[in-house]
């Protein structure tokens, strides 16, 4: 199973980016949860948000309201709409995917977020 991320960059506060990660060998991966976290530096990594396969959605507080996280099942994929974004938000961002088949990670994307 391999979960390949995307997006990352540099951006102004205020801005946007839209990460994605798309899942392959994962026969589960239309039922699987998905999810990003994150991790700063000298911080532990954090849950972003998570979603169901039926598209239920969690978000951290820090993020609500801002960030917007979807799928498509058909592509295997999921994405992470992220506005309005703040210099706390810097940080390397991971996909997860859990399934039957286990948990796995992606190998995290750089945002960094300018003041």
């Amino acid at each position: 199973v391999q979960l390949q991320a995307y997006g990352g960059g540099l951006v102004q506060a205020g801005g946007s980016l839209r990460l994605s990660c798309t899942a392959s060998g994962d026969t589960f991966s239309r039922s699987a949860m998905k999810g990003w976290y994150r991790q700063a530096p000298g911080k532990q990594r954090e849950l972003v948000a998570t979603i169901t396969s039926g598209g239920t959605t969690i978000y951290a507080d820090s993020v609500k309201g801002r960030f917007t996280l979807s799928r498509d099942n058909a592509k295997n994929t999921v994405y992470l709409q992220m506005d309005s974004l703040k210099p706390e938000d810097t940080a390397v961002y991971y996909c997860q995917q859990s399934s039957m088949r286990g948990i796995y990670w992606g190998q995290g994307t750089q945002v960094t977020v300018s003041s």
